[in-house]
């Protein structure tokens, strides 16, 4: 998916506490990235990850019309404060649940990628998940 001028303009200025260039810059880098392993069959559940995190956070329209669901809940809901703070935690959980449940186990790095992608965009810990140079 192109990430284009309006989709960078429907961010909502709180749902990311990175400066929006970061963000966009990162959002864009991890759009081209999945979409080439993906014309290159090469299974990238990171890349997936980063990916959906993104454009939940930025409240994206995906398909036919419809609102990019949260990553781990699968919420169609507009992304929001607490929404997101709750997707934190949900992510979290997930991440340490042993026995790790049956769909991460074909998904390697998916759940590292939603944290990371979180941690970074919303609380503004960490290291951003993919490089934007």
């Amino acid at each position: 998916m192109d990430v284009s001028a309006v989709d960078i303009a429907k961010i909502p200025a709180g749902n990311v506490r990175v400066p929006r260039a970061e963000f966009v810059a990162l959002w864009q880098r991890a759009e081209r990235f999945h979409d080439e392993q993906v014309r290159r069959g090469v299974p990238d559940w990171y890349g997936a990850g980063v990916v959906e995190t993104c454009r939940w956070l930025a409240n994206t329209i995906v398909g036919l019309k419809r609102l990019a669901p949260s990553p781990v809940t699968g919420r169609m809901n507009v992304a929001y404060d607490e929404l997101i703070e709750a997707e934190c935690l949900a992510a979290e959980k997930l991440a340490v649940s042993r026995p790790v449940p049956a769909h991460l186990e074909h998904r390697p790095g998916w759940i590292e990628a939603v944290v990371t992608t979180l941690n970074w965009a919303w609380r503004r810990y960490g290291s951003p998940p993919l490089e934007c140079r």
